[in-house]
């Protein structure tokens, strides 16, 4: 059919209307009859191999996600660093059988972690990128517990499943002192590892110069402020986190030879936002990886204690993950989203929003300025006004 002859197909009320518009396109392109044509066509082939395979990876990635899990799980990325290896080998070595093990090492070819070297297999350029980002691999452990709550996620959707996810991290409903060690232990581990690539995307964003005294709340071991301590010597770093969690930081601060205690660099205040008082001292307050493990209403009280901590011309450091807002996008709307839903609580919200929110506590000058990597975390900051 003729370009002129196709454009008269479409009835004059449905070019008018964007909607109109978009439902025939919808239906032009959900006919299989179509979908044969686009596919043999010369002109539309490309584009519509293009979308059916990345339909296909959308239908696949739960079990590409379980190759990633199967190969992080027997540390084969390091295993095959430097020196390839053959699938009987291996097998042997990790009680699989050869057969098998060649198809998850090919699967990892497949997905570009892998590459075939003569008769064996060796870790890619994207595996070695896998095993130096910090935290990345423990991430992907933890996974297990993620994607055994998915397995019904309309659950999820409609907030009828208890968790196993939100058991892993009990501090989002408020739990303080009586919290199992154990379970301290294992989440504060996972937040260590996965801190360091967050501490550095926001120290590339935002400029802590002038800063006399950083808190931290809700700063975890400490991995965000040892950063910002390495980073600029002469800030004073003040920690406020629940009691059980302080102890493991106090241990990582010793470690790296951070002095503590009065008169000291670095302060530990043990407590819960949710219940007391922040301290008051500092001239710059940080909030990583925090917002959204929460409800709304959480975040605006917690906000609400960080304006009246603060000086007049103090400065809040909002960085976590983040929604896209109007533009959403794969990491904020799809992962982070359903990963707050199946917490229980918090969201991933845009910068937009978490701009609203702090305008609504009193907080003025709020900047959102861009990060390199915002699928690692976004950053929001603003200011406590002078009085009057």
């Amino acid at each position: 059919m003729a370009g002129r002859d196709r454009a008269a197909a479409v009835p004059q009320a449905v070019r008018r209307s964007a909607g109109g518009w978009r439902a025939w396109r919808n239906r032009l392109i959900a006919s299989p009859r179509f979908q044969g044509w686009a596919s043999r066509f010369p002109l539309t082939r490309g584009h519509a191999g293009r979308e059916g395979a990345a339909l296909f990876d959308l239908v696949s990635g739960f079990v590409y996600s379980q190759v990633l899990f199967a190969l992080v799980s027997l540390d084969l990325l390091e295993e095959l660093l430097e020196v390839p290896r053959d699938a009987e080998a291996l097998g042997a070595k990790h009680g699989i059988a050869p057969q098998r093990m060649a198809a998850l090492l090919d699967a990892a070819v497949a997905l570009r972690l892998l590459e075939r070297v003569g008769g064996g297999w060796q870790t890619s350029p994207r595996g070695a990128a896998l095993i130096g980002v910090p935290g990345l691999a423990g991430m992907i452990r933890h996974h297990d517990v993620f994607y055994r709550d998915l397995a019904d996620p309309l659950a999820i959707l409609r907030d009828d499943a208890d968790t196993e996810l939100s058991r892993f991290w009990p501090y989002v409903f408020g739990a303080a002192g009586a919290v199992d060690p154990e379970v301290t232990a294992r989440y504060s581990a996972l937040m260590e590892e996965s801190q360091g690539l967050v501490a550095e995307e926001t120290l590339r964003t935002v400029s802590l110069r002038g800063v006399r005294r950083l808190l931290d709340v809700g700063g975890g071991t400490g991995a965000f402020l040892r950063a910002v301590g390495r980073a600029y010597p002469d800030v004073a770093l003040d920690l406020f986190d629940l009691p059980p969690v302080v102890e493991v930081a106090r241990r990582r601060f010793a470690e790296e030879g951070f002095a503590m205690g009065p008169g000291s660099r670095v302060t530990l205040h043990p407590g819960s936002f949710r219940d007391d008082p922040l301290p008051g001292g500092a001239d710059a307050i940080s909030l990583v990886r925090v917002l959204y493990d929460h409800a709304d209403a959480t975040v605006g009280a917690l906000l609400a204690k960080v304006l009246a901590a603060l000086p007049p011309g103090g400065r809040l450091i909002v960085s976590e993950p983040m929604a896209g807002g109007a533009r959403p996008q794969p990491a904020g709307n799809a992962y982070f989203a359903l990963y707050c839903m199946t917490m229980r609580t918090g969201r991933a919200r845009s910068p937009a929003e978490i701009a609203g929110m702090l305008r609504a506590a009193g907080f003025a000058d709020i900047a959102m300025p861009a990060t390199r990597r915002p699928f690692l975390t976004g950053v929001v900051t603003a200011v406590r006004p002078a009085a009057g």
